[in-house]
């Protein structure tokens, strides 16, 4: 068997004029945005979101904070198991580019940013709620995120990846509102104040099976810290502006997921648990529906362990038992 299985990268630009594909999660926060009768608003609002956010830290030579665009390309990457040209979408991703009005260049930014998977749905959504129904105690089903985490890594190390990005991904999530963030003296120039949590959380778990490690940076005139999830260095791996491209990127998302959060009226301190269930947060002109994604996870966790896990579970055990020597 092996080693590898065959993926294969296709590209959707993120504008307002985007719609999802068929086989783009649901759940996917920016295809969350792009339905119902605000879809347009919404993404052109989003857009600009994101371009003022990303002027406002690229200040240098830019005394309008005009002078940059930054462009996006939903990434989706599908599996081929058998090599028979039947393909599963396992991952989805995002891709900034910078758009230098200026110079009329165009910079590359980073890959990963966000991130969607169908697996992650069938981990979280059904095996670890099927797995601790009617037990007193919490725990995590065995080699949980183990088949998921080998999936990612053999992505990252596919010729597909390295063909197409010369980069390792950076994923960037909000923080986990069930830890207490601590302010460090460290001060990045770009990312912000660092903060250090007093525990892991179950996605850096989870993370840490795709071999990513966490840091948590708060920057400048943000309310709230963001996770950043990296293989590499984050502080010497990327450029200035490859980092403010993914801090505008995912910061606007946020604001408009978890407003609670990142969108709150007062900073995060020297001490800092967030709360989803914070009242003093202004709300964005951006509809989104956040019952509905908490929803339609669990239905596409059961379409991946129909579809995908049991159709091929003895294949995908041997391959991430092998994968993983």
């Amino acid at each position: 068997m092996s080693n590898d299985f065959k993926f294969t990268i296709k590209y959707t630009s993120f504008d307002e004029n985007y719609n999802p594909s068929e086989n783009t999660r649901i759940t996917t926060n920016f295809a969350n945005l792009a339905r119902g009768e605000s879809r347009q608003a919404n993404l052109r609002n989003t857009v600009v979101m994101m371009n003022n956010r990303f002027n406002s830290l690229a200040q240098q030579d830019n005394p309008k904070s005009d002078r940059y665009a930054v462009e996006l390309d939903i990434v989706s990457v599908e599996l081929d198991i058998e090599g028979n040209g039947e393909t599963f979408p396992v991952i989805e991703i995002l891709k900034t580019n910078i758009v230098d009005r200026k110079t009329n260049q165009r910079h590359e930014g980073i890959v990963g940013n966000n991130f969607s998977s169908y697996v992650r749905d069938y981990d979280f959504s059904v095996l670890l709620l099927e797995s601790n129904k009617d037990k007193a105690e919490f725990s995590l089903p065995d080699n949980f995120g183990t088949l998921h985490g080998n999936i990612f890594k053999s992505f990252v190390n596919s010729e597909a990846f390295k063909a197409s990005f010369k980069k390792a991904p950076v994923i960037c999530l909000s923080v986990s509102s069930k830890n207490v963030y601590q302010r460090t003296g460290y001060q990045h120039p770009v990312l912000g104040y660092e903060y250090k949590q007093d525990a892991d959380s179950l996605t850096d778990v989870y993370f840490g099976k795709m071999g990513l490690q966490a840091r948590f940076f708060m920057p400048a005139n943000s309310a709230a810290p963001l996770a950043f999830y990296f293989a590499g260095d984050l502080l010497n791996d990327y450029t200035d502006l490859e980092l403010i491209a993914t801090i505008s990127t995912m910061e606007t998302f946020q604001k408009i997921y978890r407003p609670e959060i990142y969108n709150a009226n007062s900073a995060a301190g020297q001490c800092y648990q967030p709360s989803l269930n914070y009242q003093d947060y202004s709300l964005t002109r951006i509809v989104y529906d956040r019952e509905e994604r908490s929803r339609l996870a669990v239905e596409q966790g059961k379409f991946t362990e129909e579809n995908f896990i049991k159709p091929n579970q003895t294949v995908l055990e041997q391959w991430s038992a092998s994968y993983a020597l």
